[in-house]
């Protein structure tokens, strides 16, 4: 029989790195389901606070005292953990069960009766919080996970049992454990194949995910069409149709032009899945109107006539594209600056012509060292792919602090459109841009 959470009611949930984005929502979802939930992470901060008015007990710093001295106790690790953590360590020596966050949020969901799944290589996010929104703005209540920041509502609730929505991760191939009722894709690429043996394997997972899922959606890509053709039922976008005058019947003109390109395909498949679950069309269509957004996804930080500031989460080659091609379309007549900041040494060396080439778009272009994740170094850095992108691009490096000086400089009379670009600590920028432009606008 397959390990169950409610198998723990009686016991205590331990997740070590509880204040991860993905970690501290699903503490926080079980403390408010009634279990009993403790945690450690070598930094606390406003997520681990509020596990702690949640009635969690949390630890600062990793240790084997930490391990909850109990007859049962599940332990949740999160990707960045070893197994020579004191705490992984201490686990294993009183033989407590371990599982990773990915199985952990699949047993939370198995406990709701009509358990979605988000998946895809990209929007995954953006996707769960607009089903969320849309659902909510129609009053129907939902359990959920959002692994961004969502600007303005809740990232996690337990919900009342019924439905629970949540992102699933392809990263590790832990999406393949979810068995929901209805499954969503946004679109299938080879991201992230390194780490889970393959493209083969990472294929195999999708394929996985779809057929344990009772109704999928998904935006028709030929990846997906030839995973998911022998689905029973299955609900294919068409990314043309989408993008088709008349679509969006309620959603304003202004709306549809700022959502030109993929933003209107995860409004259009967050938009089925949430009449699927019993959204009236037209309330819901009209919901996405109100959409808060997502940090770190197109969020705009400064608009001023001579400078513009925004900031994007993308991290692969299409997500970069996108982006990049939907910024070019919104700003016409600026100087159109990027700074970019790659995220893993893998995928850089996967992806690097199609980085080069993809980032000759912009007018200039600054490219920050490599996010590494957990990884130190790589055969590819930031400095090969600036002298290979072209004249347009330069490496740039030092404390966050220092580098405004050179972004804001101008090269020309247009006014600046500048693009904070990456998945990793880039966001630290943001601040320092901003104070900087303050002297910049008064001068």
């Amino acid at each position: 029989m397959a390990l169950q959470i409610g198998d723990f009611k009686d016991g205590v949930v331990h997740f070590i790195g509880c204040g991860g984005a993905g970690m501290a929502p699903l503490a926080l979802i079980l403390a408010e389901r009634g279990f009993k939930v403790s945690g450690s992470d070598l930094e606390l901060g406003d997520k681990t606070e509020e596990l702690r008015r949640k009635g969690a007990e949390v630890f600062h710093g990793h240790s084997a005292s930490h391990v909850p001295s109990v007859k049962k106790c599940l332990i949740v690790y999160s990707s960045a953990v070893k197994s020579d953590n004191p705490e992984m360590v201490q686990a294993a020596k009183v033989g407590f069960t371990c599982v990773r966050r990915g199985e952990m949020l699949a047993m939370l969901a198995a406990a709701y009766r009509r358990p979605v799944a988000i998946s895809g290589s990209h929007g995954k996010t953006t996707v769960t919080a607009m089903l969320v929104h849309i659902l909510r703005e129609c009053g129907i209540e939902c359990g959920a996970m959002v692994g961004g920041k969502v600007n303005s509502g809740l990232n996690a609730a337990s919900g009342n049992g019924d439905i629970f929505v949540t992102e699933v991760d392809e990263s590790d191939g832990t999406h393949a454990l979810m068995n929901s009722f209805l499954g969503l894709v946004t679109n299938v690429e080879d991201d992230h194949c390194w780490s889970v043996g393959g493209t083969e394997q990472l294929f195999r997972n999708f394929s996985d995910f779809a057929s344990q899922s009772r109704h999928l959606l998904y935006v028709a890509h030929p990846n997906s069409d030839r995973l998911f053709a022998g689905h029973a039922d299955a609900l294919r976008l068409e990314p043309d149709k989408i993008l088709t005058a008349g679509y969006f019947k309620y959603l304003s003109p202004a709306k549809q032009q700022e959502w030109r390109g993929y933003q209107s395909q995860n409004a259009a498949i967050a938009l089925a899945a949430a009449i699927k679950l019993g959204a009236i069309p037209e309330a819901a269509e009209k919901a996405l109107e109100t959409f808060p957004g997502v940090a770190r996804r197109m969020t705009c930080h400064l608009s001023a006539p001579s400078l513009t500031v925004i900031e994007d989460y993308a991290h692969h080659p299409t997500e970069l594209a996108a982006a990049l091609d939907s910024l070019r379309w919104r700003f016409p007549g600026h100087h159109f600056r990027v700074v970019f900041q790659p995220h893993r040494y893998a995928r850089l060396r996967q992806y690097f012509d199609d980085f080069t080439r993809i980032l000759r778009i912009p007018d200039s272009v600054f490219i920050t060292p490599v996010f590494a994740a957990w990884v130190e170094k790589g055969e590819l850095g930031s400095e090969e792919l600036a002298k290979q992108t072209g004249p347009s691009a330069c490496f740039i490096s030092g404390n966050w602090q220092n580098m405004p000086a050179a972004l804001l400089k101008p090269d020309d009379s247009r006014p600046l459109l500048l693009a904070v670009i990456g998945a990793g600590d880039i966001e630290q920028l943001i601040p320092h841009i901003l104070s900087a432009a303050k002297y910049t606008l008064r001068g």
